[in-house]
């Protein structure tokens, strides 16, 4: 059987055709047998892969659900429907879903994959009223950053390790209740087999060995990918001596960190000092 080749710049919408047929052809089914899945005929779905059709938010979920993409394609569904993310970001999401490690620092904000529906809106909204931002890419940015996080549900699950500044924990975004209940989130999280949350305090002070916000993820074969922003955009790194001089860094960092059990006491005492105050 002749398989019609795509050609990935044809249009917006190829890469996802790419995408879908790629990983339905790896598990073995035929379009007759995935398009009742996606709730659609075997023509809609082969007009789809051929990027002769966009594709639906809900086929994307769907397409994630039987092939157990875990995420990608809603994520990648998202990069071409949604401007509103920081160009480079949506690269990087997709990557991470597929990634055997997560390691992430981050320095005043609690991590995306981290955060709590209520606390990522806080930060959007807070950007709306500041007028970066329109209500309507307010609310696109908060699905993104949730679908992101189906990956922490993925089976096998990634191992995920994340440093926080002491600044994520003392910054009150959302207000009280939101802070409280994002704290507990993150306590909830360390409980996980999987998950890996250290603080890093200030008392650390020139020792800690980032400046800035940084992203590692290993692949399944293995290869270490970096991720930075700017103000503009966000990149991939690729290059092996600068990755390697980013995780030896990060390593150097869980070492001064506080342990795990010292970090979730500290987070639990910062969550008991917000409880506390007077409202």
């Amino acid at each position: 059987m002749n398989k019609k080749k795509i050609d990935p710049e044809s249009s917006p919408w190829a890469p996802f055709g790419i995408q879908l047929r790629n990983s339905r052809e790896a598990r073995g089914i035929l379009q007759e047998e995935l398009a009742p899945l996606l709730e659609c005929s075997a023509s809609h779905l082969s007009y789809i892969e051929l990027a002769h059709r966009p594709p639906s938010r809900k086929l994307a979920e769907l397409a994630d659900i039987a092939l157990d993409t875990g995420g990608t394609m809603l994520l990648m569904w998202y990069q071409l429907k949604n401007a509103a993310i920081l160009e480079g970001f949506p690269e990087y999401a997709r990557y991470e879903a597929l990634a055997e490690q997560i390691r992430i620092f981050e320095i005043n904000l609690v991590a995306g994959l981290l955060q709590t529906r209520a606390y990522a809106t806080a930060i959007q909204m807070g950007d709306v009223r500041q007028g970066g931002s329109t209500q309507e890419l307010a609310e696109e940015r908060i699905s993104f950053r949730l679908a992101r996080q189906q990956v922490l549900e993925r089976t096998p699950p990634p191992l995920v390790h994340v440093v926080l500044d002491e600044s994520c924990l003392r910054r009150v975004v959302g207000g009280r209740d939101v802070m409280v209940e994002q704290l507990l989130h993150l306590e909830q999280l360390s409980a996980r087999p999987n998950v890996v949350i250290q603080v890093a305090p200030f008392s650390l002070g020139e020792n800690r060995p980032f400046t800035q916000m940084a992203h590692l993820l290993t692949m399944p074969n293995r290869r270490v990918l970096a991720y930075g922003e700017t103000e503009q955009r966000g990149y991939i790194d690729r290059d092996i001596k600068s990755v390697a001089a980013l995780a030896n860094s990060y390593d150097r960092l869980a070492i001064e960190a506080l342990g795990r059990a010292e970090s979730l006491a500290f987070i639990r005492a910062a969550r008991r000092d917000l409880e506390w105050m007077s409202t």
